[in-house]
């Protein structure tokens, strides 16, 4: 059972109307929660795509009616506590989904054509399968509690593993780097929102805004389609973006506006309901070749101090990094995954595979890399030294150098006992009335069943 609470997927009428219907019966009562069949079949339809698994088995099947279970007890219990939630919180969980899904099949026209309905039909169908999950999420979050395990816990925990279960931990690197990005000089931001504002004056004398994108925007990701984005929403694009499409009306064009991609203007074409249809121009700033070299010979020469000696790397990253994300963390860079510093070699190669070869074949503990091209999340191109700070052998856990994957252990053992030990008071109290089709099943957890 996932213990942060993996509430029955993401859309289960989704999945429910593209797949063929089941004979529906109750094969569950919590409280006064039915449990259907439906349901069940619902969630493993989704599993098997999830997974791509050809068949799923008992096990699988069992499994899932357990975790079903789980959540109509959470449910239950949190009717009693008379836990709330707000109508803007489930608002705001209906768009995040619709708009996860509109992005996966392009726009919200092709959503509805798709499932053959208005957005706001689906989201009204959706809305008390949304709330009763978020009730369950907060219901669990009450009884797993904040779980914050200090150093002995984690040590204790770590005492009570018998050898042959520590986990193998695949070697790890800690990584820094220092960027140094080309300045962009005054002249050459004022040359490109020049040409961008005759653009623009184009467009609002009458021509077509499809066109001057298709020859001039250096967006690659719009300008084959005349700069067009359909159904943007909330939270997709930058801030500085967002905040132009959201307040211009259909058919206005912006001014010019920066973002860290460079100038841009932009036109709505359509707005529908929580999004909109924009085309817009992009330009950047043009960076001369000298400043490029520039850049690049600072760099070499930062380089040089931190490798004779005259100064730390992490001292040199606060210095002169133009990377604002890592140069307060002495450079190094933080893996997403697991929320610290050390990172698998095919995560880094997620990121470099250029770099996953050079930290294997070229790089000992302590070196610091020849200068290199790096290119960053903006698009734009920079130069970077990379530090390779540690790296382990694989090996058994220990508290020495895995204590962040020691302490997620613990926390996720503490969270399972919290939720056994909860399951096991609150099934004594909760008429609990299982179906003959499941009694069958090996449930990992001690449900006290009505007779």
């Amino acid at each position: 059972m996932n213990l942060k609470l993996v509430i029955a997927f993401l859309f289960l009428v989704i999945i429910t109307n593209a797949q063929p219907q089941v004979l529906d019966k109750v094969v569950a009562i919590i409280g006064k929660n039915p449990l259907l069949l439906s349901e069940i079949e619902t969630n493993l339809l989704q599993q098997k795509e999830q997974k791509e698994k050809k068949e799923l088995t008992q096990a699988d099947r069992c499994k899932t009616f357990e975790d079903l279970l789980f959540q109509k007890l959470l449910l239950s219990q949190a009717d009693r506590d008379s836990i709330v939630v707000a109508d803007a919180e489930v608002e705001g969980e209906l768009n995040r989904r619709i708009q996860y899904y509109v992005g996966m099949l392009g726009s919200e026209e092709k959503f509805e054509a798709f499932y053959g309905k208005r957005i706001s039909v689906f989201k009204d169908e959706l809305r008390d399968d949304v709330k009763n999950q978020l009730l369950a999420q907060k219901m669990q979050q009450k009884v797993t509690g904040e779980a914050k395990l200090t150093p002995s816990e984690v040590r204790a925990f770590y005492g009570t593993l018998p050898l042959d279960s520590l986990p193998l931990i695949n070697s790890e690197l800690e990584i820094g780097h220092i960027v140094r990005k080309p300045p962009i000089s005054d002249a050459a931001k004022k040359a490109v929102r020049e040409q961008l504002e005759i653009y623009r004056q184009r467009v609002v004398n009458g021509e077509s805004m499809s066109v001057i994108a298709a020859l001039y925007s250096e967006d690659p990701g719009s300008a084959k389609n005349g700069g067009r984005y359909e159904s943007v929403m909330r939270g997709q694009m930058v801030p500085e973006f967002e905040a132009v499409a959201f307040r211009l009306k259909a058919g206005e064009v912006s001014e010019i506006f920066e973002t860290s991609y460079g100038y841009h203007f932009m036109q709505v074409v359509a707005r529908k309901g929580e999004s909109v249809d924009v085309r817009h121009v992009l330009m950047s700033p043009k960076i001369s070749q000298m400043e490029v070299l520039k850049a690049k010979e600072e760099l070499d020469s930062i380089r040089e101090l931190i490798v004779s000696g005259q100064i730390k790397f992490a001292d040199a990253a606060l210095r002169f990094s133009t990377d604002k994300d890592t140069k307060q963390n002495g450079g190094l860079l933080v893996n997403p995954n697991a929320n610290s510093t050390k990172w698998e070699l095919d995560e880094i190669g997620e990121m470099d595979q250029n770099l996953v070869f050079m930290l294997e074949n070229q790089m000992k503990v302590g070196d610091v890399s020849p200068v290199i091209q790096h290119v960053g999340a903006d698009a734009k191109q920079a130069w970077r030294i990379v530090y390779l700070k540690s790296r382990t052998e694989p090996h058994k856990a220990n508290m020495q150098d895995d204590y962040i994957k020691l302490l997620n252990m613990a926390t996720f053992e503490r969270q399972k006992k919290s939720v056994k030990d909860w399951i096991t008071k609150k099934s004594k109290s909760t008429y609990i009335k299982i179906d003959n089709e499941f009694n069958t099943c090996k449930l990992e957890y001690n449900w006290t069943i009505a007779q």
